[in-house]
Order: C-alpha cells, then sequence, then structure tokens
C-alpha cells in the first residue's frame, strides 16, 4: 500500500517539452511511472520519444485527462506561469497536483491553494514531489536511493528527504512526501499523518521539520491525539540565527517562537523521538523496530503482528519515550 500515488497513478506532466520537464519526464519513466501525457499550450498534437515510450503532447489539461485517463500532474512550469498551469489542473478537476517549481509568488500559491480546497490535492510549491517506491515517482526525488518498505515519510526538506530515505534503504518506504518548504503549501504534515496512520501498508513514521512557522508544533498536538503508529522526528536548524532567512521561504526564526528546540520539545511532549542529526533520527527509526522481525518487516507483515503484540514497530509510541 502507499498514499496518494500508487502503481495505478496515471501521470502527466505540465511543462514536458522544456528542459527540466524533459529530464525528469524520463526519470519518473525509468522509475516505472506510467506517465501517460505532457501538456504544453500551443503544442498540442506532438509527442516526445523518451526510447521505448513515446508521450504524446496535448494543449491542454482538460484534453489529455479526457484522452488519457491522467489522474496526476507534476508541473514543471517557470514561476511565473506555475499559478495558471496549477489552476488550470485544478479547473480540469485534476486529483493530485505536485508543484516542482521553486519561487512561486506566495500570492499565487494562496490563490491556487483556496481554488484547490475540497477539489484537487496539492503538494509544493517548492518540493521534489513524491515517490511510492517500486510503483511510481512524481517529481525528482531519485528512485534508486531506497527501496519499498512499510515507513512513512513527510517533509520539508527534499534534500533530507533523500538522506533520510537512503540512511533507511535497506528497511524501505510505503511512500515518502516532500511538502515543500514555502510559507504557503498545499499538503501538511498534519495531512500526511492522517494519511500514513489510516494506511496499512505504513507502520512507523519519519517526519522531518525546519525552523520557522508552527507546523510541526500543529504536527505534534496531532500526533499526540491521532497517530498511534511510531513517529520519529528531524528539525532542521538547531544553530540557526535568529531573524535571517534559512534556505526555505518559510525558515525564519522570530524571538522564540518557530527555533528548533522550541519544535523539538513540543514533539517529545507527543511521544516522538527526535533526533539532533539526520543520522541519529536514522538510528532513532532503526531502533523502534529493532525489537520485532526485519524478515517481517520487509516482507510486507506487520511486526507486531509476527513478532508478538507490543513488541514491535506496532507497539505503544510511548514505549520511544523511554
Amino acid at each position: 500500500m502507499a498514499i496518494f500515488l500508487t502503481k495505478d497513478s496515471r501521470v502527466l506532466v505540465q511543462g514536458m517539452t522544456g528542459a527540466e520537464g524533459t529530464r525528469h519526464t524520463a526519470r519518473m519513466l525509468a522509475a516505472g511511472t506510467d506517465v501517460v501525457a505532457g501538456v504544453t499550450p500551443g503544442k498540442g498534437g506532438r509527442s516526445v520519444d523518451f526510447g521505448e515510450r513515446t508521450v504524446p503532447v496535448f494543449g491542454s489539461v482538460a484534453e489529455a485527462m479526457a484522452e488519457t485517463g491522467a489522474d496526476v500532474s507534476v508541473v514543471f512550469v517557470p514561476p511565473r506561469f506555475t499559478g495558471p498551469a496549477v489552476e488550470e489542473a485544478v479547473e480540469a478537476g485534476m486529483p493530485l497536483c505536485v508543484v516542482i517549481t521553486e519561487g512561486v509568488p506566495v500570492h499565487d500559491a494562496v490563490r491556487f491553494r483556496a481554488l484547490a480546497h475540497g477539489r484537487t490535492r496539492i503538494i509544493g510549491p517548492n518540493c521534489p514531489g513524491l515517490i511510492s517506491p517500486g510503483q511510481s515517482s512524481a517529481g525528482i526525488i531519485p528512485a534508486d536511493i531506497t527501496s519499498a518498505g512499510r515507513i512513512g515519510l513527510v517533509s520539508k526538506s527534499g534534500t533530507l528527504t533523500y538522506q533520510l530515505m537512503y540512511e533507511l534503504r535497506d528497511l524501505g518506504f510505503s511512500t515518502a512526501v516532500g511538502i515543500g518548504g514555502d510559507p504557503v503549501v498545499g499538503t501538511t504534515h498534519i495531512d500526511c499523518l492522517q494519511a500514513f496512520q489510516d494506511d496499512p501498508g505504513t507502520d512507523a513514521i519519519v517526519m522531518i521539520g525546519e525552523i520557522g512557522g508552527d507546523a510541526e508544533e500543529r504536527a505534534a498536538a496531532y500526533i499526540a491525539a491521532n497517530v498511534s503508529k511510531p513517529v520519529v522526528a528531524y528539525v532542521a536548524g538547531f544553530t540557526a540565527p535568529e531573524g535571517k532567512t534559512m534556505g526555505h521561504a518559510g525558515a525564519i526564526v522570530s524571538g522564540s517562537s518557530g527555533t528548533a528546540q522550541a519544535k523539538k520539545e513540543a514533539l517529545e511532549a507527543a511521544g516522538v523521538r527526535v533526533g539532533r542529526t539526520p543520522s541519529e533520527t536514522a538510528r532513532l527509526m532503526r531502533s523502534a523496530i529493532s525489537r520485532g522481525s526485519a524478515v517481517a518487516w520487509r516482507s510486507g507483515g506487520s511486526v507486531a503482528t509476527r513478532a508478538g503484540e507490543g513488541d514491535g514497530i506496532n507497539g505503544d509510541r510511548a514505549r520511544l519515550t523511554e
């Protein structure tokens, strides 16, 4: 199982004929993604050859959906055109729209998020996309750095997503979602936590946050009230100077608000163990599953049900704070 993206997902790429769109479409196809269409206004009727696969290009999202049954859009469009591209996908009834573009104006993101409410799930902008290893990839996450497994990952940071996926590659992931680090994003930590909690193919969750805002504090409150599966976390920015934007547009500390320490304390109060480095976070996840059977884990069964109730990954999350 997986969340949001499966082997049955039919992907179209908005901006596929551009340099980035072409390059990453080839990578998605190599990962096994069923890319069924590209969309570039004014270039409908053409096609792009990707070796063994030729992908048709349409002039609009609505036309592409009608002809191919696409249900996922990945947006590789320059920032000034991203807002209209996402709005076009929403108006066409696209269920999932993954916005890779960095530098999208905040007012554009606010507008298309409001338009999409209750209609289209948006992931991003300024994100690496998502991947369900062995099934499908929508975005720019490398497919060869990990394997399929039973860990779910949600992250603000692209590069930290890759690092945790690589460090836990022997255990593998059900789905890894990069939600993006902009102040306004379409899918939040909480959205992914809820989906992973409901997914029978996910037994444990890694959450990656960063300084700025209160998303991690709100996620901690949600975990305490609603998540029974073990969660480990990493918060980037313990050494960040106050008042200086660090990396993502949303990563800025103001006074005591939004600090890595404040987020760590909130998460730990919810029973989440928090690593101070990505490698430590990976070790915390390994310790969470060490009581169970690695064979059961990789073969798709629940470690708790195979190794004994409460002894494995499905045991009481409170044990992780011991």
